[in-house]
């Protein structure tokens, strides 16, 4: 059994991970997303179907990719080999997909850093709407634009620098610590803008509007799939990057723990979240003497860029708030996108044997190039709108529905992965787990996407060109398809994927594994193997 014996990066404690982790599920979403997500379906009574769906789906299925990734000791085409040779291309989809959502979502965070440095003199004053879409991003029609936006692009490449930076020194050095600065920064950050929104005039109708149940949404089908959809495209679940950061952490890590930590502090940060951005539109609100509900833009982009520079505008220091909100939104998103883009370096590293640095420099080189000449031009916001959402509402739950299927029902490892969870974990999970990742997630994710697909093929997007959908939306999906396919058939250096490899602890069908899990480690959590796999 010769084996390599390059060691496997790792977390330097446990509290690193979980930081990393919380880090990279606290992003833009959070803040713009989540709120508007509540207000729009039942208000307070919203909590009720956002918890039930954190608990039966989006712990459940973190749950799954931390036991992949812990277990099989590889990114995701790495794990996903190892659980089955055949199965390689579902790990290549869930890399794709994160290159896709990075070279767009690093955009969004270089429109935060632009107005990060906008919000000394409040630049976007007095319209804020034609500021955004015309004096900076200089939107045009849906097409295929080469002019690049200067503006755009050289915040950009700030941004690309600083993740190939983080991405070059490793996950211990360079990931890790990054979280460890950015995360705190943020919640102090954004505990002070929570302070500040509440203390402000019509503060307390905005508060109001969100959080005053409508009790009979609950009887809304639609309600609950919103739900379900928010926990799940707030936690980065599907899609590599847990399995990618579980597979750094020690043998003797404990998961399930962990990921209880992980998905309630996120929770935990939306609720925060949506506190601060409804106490803002109601000072809005009440300064331009109407309502919350009749007032515009309300999440997303329009929310970040739009609605709450109008309101730093008019509010006293409104310049310190805005330096504050768009510095919190720089940091979240960086955050995030190391952890996905660490998901694609790693993976590279693990086919094809390249050093950090290599496959940092290459990753974060060719990912630059791509969002500089696609969402730094003058169609850069509709292109990002667009693969946006083919990304997120077809691509990750296309990908959580394989996920799920294949290892439950197909592969029949379910039970497997329990026991590993249970044998390095405190928090021990029953048979019901297989029940929830195996028959509720896909019903529910599989309900989502039919309905999606339809409503995409029937209504189009936007009132965009139906070639402009077919080129950056279902292109996008195809292209993800097409490179995890070529990926797949490229051969593994040196056979990394199987020499010198054992899931760790063994496992034997109906058997407990508890006391053997113990005794396999060594002291320092590495397996006694050698190989750092």
């Amino acid at each position: 059994m010769a084996a390599t014996t390059r060691q496997r990066e790792q977390w330097s404690s446990q509290t690193g991970f979980i930081l990393a982790a919380i880090g990279s599920a606290v992003g833009l979403g959070n803040i713009w997303r989540f709120p508007g997500v509540a207000y729009e379906n039942g208000g307070g009574a919203f909590l009720i179907p956002y918890l039930f769906a954190l608990l039966t789906a989006g712990i459940p299925i973190l749950f799954l990719d931390y036991a992949i990734g812990h277990r099989f000791r590889g990114t995701a085409p790495l794990a996903f080999r190892r659980l089955h040779k055949n199965t390689e291309v579902v790990g290549w989809f869930q890399i794709i997909l994160s290159f896709v959502i990075s070279v767009y979502y690093a955009a969004v965070i270089a429109w935060a850093l632009s107005y990060f440095v906008f919000s000394f003199d409040l630049r976007w004053a007095p319209d804020s709407l034609n500021f955004f879409v015309g004096d900076y991003l200089q939107v045009g029609d849906p097409e295929i634009s080469t002019q690049i936006v200067s503006g755009v692009a050289i915040p950009l490449v700030v941004v690309w620098v600083a993740i190939l930076v983080t991405l070059a020194l490793g996950v211990a050095k360079g990931v890790e610590k990054a979280n460890m600065i950015f995360l705190p920064l943020l919640v102090v950050a954004f505990i002070g803008l929570v302070i500040r929104a509440v203390t402000l005039p019509g503060a307390a109708d905005g508060l109001n509007a969100l959080f005053t149940p409508d009790w009979s949404e609950l009887f809304n089908p639609a309600v609950w799939i919103a739900a379900y959809a928010q926990i799940f495209f707030s936690l980065s679940i599907a899609f590599g990057i847990m399995i990618t950061y579980s597979s750094y952490q020690r043998r003797k890590a404990n998961m399930t723990s962990s990921g209880l930590v992980v998905g309630f502090a996120n929770s935990s940060f939306e609720i925060l979240a949506g506190i601060g951005v409804f106490a803002t539109l109601g000072f809005l609100a009440w300064d331009q003497s109407t309502t919350v509900g009749e007032l515009e833009g309300l999440s997303g982009p329009i929310l970040s860029f739009v609605t709450f520079p109008a309101v730093i505008a008019e509010m006293p220091g409104g310049s310190f708030f805005g330096l504050v909100f768009f510095a919190s939104l720089v940091m979240a998103g960086f955050t995030s996108i190391i952890s996905i883009l660490q998901g694609v370096s790693g993976a590279v590293q693990d086919k094809f044997g390249f050093g950090v640095r290599q496959s940092a420099v290459g990753v974060s080189l060719v990912c630059a190039v791509i969002s500089i000449a696609l969402f730094s031009t003058t169609s850069g916001l509709i292109a990002l709108d667009t693969v946006d959402q083919w990304a997120n509402n077809i691509g990750i739950v296309l990908s959580a529905i394989v996920m799920t299927v294949l290892l439950v029902w197909v592969l029949r490892r379910g039970e497997e992965l329990r026991f590993h969870l249970n044998a390095v974990s405190t928090f021990k999970i029953g048979r019901w787990w297989i029940l929830l990742i195996g028959v509720l997630a896909p019903l529910l994710l599989g309900y989502m996407l039919l309905q999606r697909i339809i409503t995409l093929l029937t209504e189009g997007y936007e009132g965009y060109p139906d070639w402009y959908l077919l080129t950056f939306g279902w292109g996008a999906i195809a292209f993800i398809v097409v490179v995890a396919l070529i990926l797949t058939a490229l051969p593994w250096r040196a056979h990394r994927d199987e020499e010198g490899f054992e899931p760790w602890p063994p496992y034997r069908e109906g058997g407990s594994g508890a006391a053997t899990a113990r005794s396999a480690d060594g002291p320092d959590g590495a397996d006694r193997k050698g190989t750092g796999q």
